[in-house]
């Protein structure tokens, strides 16, 4: 893990979200980006002049963000851009590869009862950076166990794990498999990766209507400091994934919650 990026908006969660990113860096030896996006307006009729203030005012904001946090030791590079959150983020993606992006549930939203707010939704479901959803205003702490639950146990690419690997391995983490079984699952899906079961602490198989339903059956029982699961096509949280506001009633985590990429076999 090299490379951590972390949008910064108008969330009042921007300084602890970044402190988090900063002090995760800080362990596995990562850089950090931060980004804040403007929206260019045309530049018929002179409004040149206030494309450049935008520009301004989302550096301005990263600065402020910025001397608000204590960088330690590691390399942290801003760049305001033009565009939309999501295309901003994908176009940075395509320059430097993110290997985590950090975000805080809800980028601006003031409903008390939202979960993961639109702009939030928006990354998890529309890019395949892996996202690490941190809980608004929580301080860094090295997590010692993590639970991962998912339906289809095969990642036939690696490289999908490797945010978790990385946890693992640097941390020593106690990683808690939860298999869910449920009426879609196929044969292949209760076959796991060698790359999971080598590093697993613990495999438990669950039979659930859904995945987010194991989870809940089981959270209390594995009481773990993360919680990891997976962006399938059609997989953990399909309902939610269809909108990008999620409400507390239909899901909530005080905990860090990982969502790794789109493993589509």
């Amino acid at each position: 893990m090299k490379n951590i990026l972390v949008p910064v908006g108008s969330s009042k969660n921007a300084i602890s979200n970044l402190q988090y990113a900063i002090d995760l860096a800080h362990e596995v030896d990562a850089n950090v980006y931060i980004i804040s996006v403007f929206k260019e307006v045309s530049k018929v009729g002179g409004l040149t002049k206030l494309n450049e203030i935008m520009k301004e005012d989302s550096k301005n904001r990263i600065d402020e963000v910025m001397a608000a946090v204590d960088t330690k030791d590691v390399t942290v590079v801003s760049h305001p851009l033009k565009g939309g959150v999501l295309e901003g983020v994908k176009r940075f993606n395509k320059h430097v590869h993110v290997d985590l992006m950090v975000i805080s549930p809800r980028s601006n939203s003031i409903r008390e009862e939202v979960y993961l707010g639109k702009t939030s939704g928006k990354l998890v479901k529309n890019t395949n950076v892996p996202v690490l959803i941190v809980p608004e205003g929580a301080v860094y702490k090295r997590p010692k166990n993590v639970m991962m639950a998912f339906k289809n146990g095969q990642f036939k690419k690696n490289k999908n794990l490797e945010p978790l690997t990385t946890l693992v391995e640097k941390f020593n983490l106690e990683l808690n498999l939860l298999h869910v079984e449920t009426p879609e699952s196929t044969p292949e899906m209760s076959m796991v990766s060698n790359k999971l079961m080598k590093i697993n602490s613990s495999y438990k198989k669950t039979k659930n209507a859904t995945t987010f339903q194991g989870v809940v059956e089981h959270f209390q029982q594995m009481n773990p400091d993360m919680i990891c699961v997976v962006r399938r096509n059609r997989g953990f949280f399909t309902k939610l994934w269809e909108k990008n506001n999620i409400l507390k009633e239909e899901f909530y985590t005080s905990k860090p919650l990982l969502v790794l990429g789109v493993q589509n076999h």
